[in-house]
C-alpha cells in the first residue's frame, strides 16, 4: 500500500467506519486520523489494516476493529491526567491510542512474544508513556493501582470485583461481559468507595481473555 493509498484508507476508516458508529468525539477521531494502524498488524494483513474487521495476530489474538476501539475510547472519556490499565496488549495499537489520550498506560500481556513485539512497535513510534508487563491480568492487576481508566481487550463471563476495586473515584472501566454468541459491552464507573454504576453500551461478541474465571464459579 502506497503512502497516498494509506492516507486515503485512514481517512475513509475515520469517516465511513468510526463516525458512522456515532463516534464523534474530536479527541478520539484525531488520534485515529494520525495513527499508522498498518504498522501494528502482521505483514500479511497490512492491506487490511483499515478494514472493518478484527485482524488475527496469531495464538488466538486479534487487533480489535476500528469501530470497537472508537466506541470504547469515546465512552471512557480519557483525560490527559489519567493513569490507565490495559489488560491484553495484543498488537499495541489500542495501547498507542490510549497513550496519546492519557498520562500513562500500564499494559499487561500474557503472551511474551506479543508483549515484546508491541513494545518494539511503540518504541518505533516514540510512544514512551507506556509500561508493558508480561503476565496474567485476567483476574486483576493491582501493581500500579489506583487506575483512572481500565480497559479489557478480551471478554469475560463475569467481571471480577478486583477490577472495580482498583478504580479511582470517578474512574471508568470498559469490559465486554458474557458468553458467546451475544455479549454486552459495558462502561463501569466508580461513584464512591462502595458504589459503582454500570451502563450497557452495545451488544457484541469478543474472544475471551485467557484464564478468565468461568461464569459457573460465580454461581451459588
Amino acid at each position: 500500500m502506497t503512502q497516498s493509498n494509506t492516507a486515503i484508507a485512514r481517512h475513509n476508516m475515520v469517516s465511513q467506519q468510526i463516525r458512522t458508529w456515532n463516534v464523534l468525539d474530536h479527541k478520539v477521531l484525531k488520534v485515529f486520523a494520525g495513527s499508522p494502524r498498518e504498522d501494528y498488524v502482521p505483514e500479511a494483513f497490512k492491506n487490511c489494516a483499515y478494514s472493518d474487521t478484527a485482524i488475527p495476530m496469531g495464538n488466538g489474538e486479534y487487533v480489535l476493529t476500528p469501530q470497537m476501539e472508537g466506541k470504547m475510547l469515546q465512552a471512557l472519556d480519557i483525560k490527559a491526567t489519567d493513569t490507565i490499565l490495559e489488560i491484553g496488549t495484543g498488537s499495541g495499537h489500542l495501547t498507542s491510542l490510549l497513550a496519546q489520550l492519557g498520562k500513562h498506560v500500564y499494559s499487561v500481556e500474557l503472551d511474551a512474544d506479543l508483549a515484546a513485539a508491541a513494545e518494539a512497535r511503540l518504541k518505533a513510534h516514540d510512544i514512551t508513556n507506556v509500561t508493558i508487563e508480561q503476565g496474567d491480568g485476567a483476574r486483576g492487576w493491582d501493581s500500579h493501582q489506583p487506575y483512572d481508566v481500565i480497559v479489557l481487550t478480551g471478554s469475560l463471563p463475569v467481571l471480577p470485583e478486583s477490577f472495580k476495586e482498583t478504580l479511582t473515584k470517578g474512574g471508568r472501566l470498559f469490559a465486554v461481559i458474557g458468553d458467546a454468541p451475544v455479549m454486552e459491552a459495558r462502561l463501569v464507573t466508580r461513584i464512591n468507595d462502595e458504589h459503582w454504576g454500570s451502563l450497557v453500551l452495545f451488544e457484541t461478541s469478543l474472544p475471551p481473555l485467557k484464564n478468565a474465571i468461568p461464569s459457573r464459579q460465580f454461581q451459588f
